[in-house]
């Protein structure tokens, strides 16, 4: 079974554990066939004055609008409008464990999807640049690291090289229950030399 039937059955027989409480924002974890193996994803946001997601590593996905018909609908919507890209249900493969902030007061829901190699994307003024990563290079032990805030170290993954932004914090979680969705779970510890901030 490669990666892809993976993600498919699993998410096919688990029950995700959602909130009930109201929810600020939904994304699209989007994935894409890559011969055995799957790529994800990943969008690193253009910096802004006043955006405490400014410049991070994320994906595709933001607040609920009043107008949204569902969770799924506001991860659509705002992947469509920061990457031009459409998401139809032919797409879905279903949704994540819900997730909470640690240091922002916010509740995120994740829906993942599969689309075809041969997408285009179309990134608005909130995106600084698109990108896919392997599935392997997600679990690579030599890219594991911490990203060291105010409140504490926090475990992070370096898929851009030195003095670029570190996958960390909710995106780093839900990128975490795909890997287990996959029986690849994320190192548990990394050296201190892979420290940083």
């Amino acid at each position: 079974m490669n990666a892809l039937e993976h993600i498919r059955s699993n998410l096919a027989l688990r029950t995700p554990r959602l909130q009930e409480t109201g929810h600020n924002a939904a994304v699209a974890a989007i994935f894409r066939p890559d011969g055995d193996d799957v790529q994800l994803l990943f969008i690193e946001r253009a910096r802004a004055d006043g955006d405490p997601w400014s410049g991070h590593i994320a994906f595709p996905g933001g607040r609920v609008e009043a107008d949204d018909a569902d969770l799924r609908a506001t991860a659509e919507r705002e992947t469509r409008e920061e990457i031009g890209l459409h998401l139809e249900s032919t797409h879905y493969l279903g949704r994540l464990d819900d997730l909470q902030g640690t240091s922002l007061p916010v509740q995120v829901a994740a829906f993942v999807y599969i689309v075809d190699n041969d997408i285009e994307l179309d990134l608005n003024r909130e995106v600084h640049r698109a990108f896919w990563r392997p599935l392997r290079a997600l679990c690579d032990p030599a890219r594991h690291c911490q990203h060291l805030t105010q409140a504490h170290p926090m475990p992070a993954i370096d898929l851009l090289g030195p003095e670029r932004p570190l996958l960390w914090g909710i995106t780093y979680r839900f990128t975490a229950q795909l890997t287990d969705l996959l029986g690849n779970p994320l190192p548990t510890t990394v050296s201190a030399e892979n420290s940083t901030t």
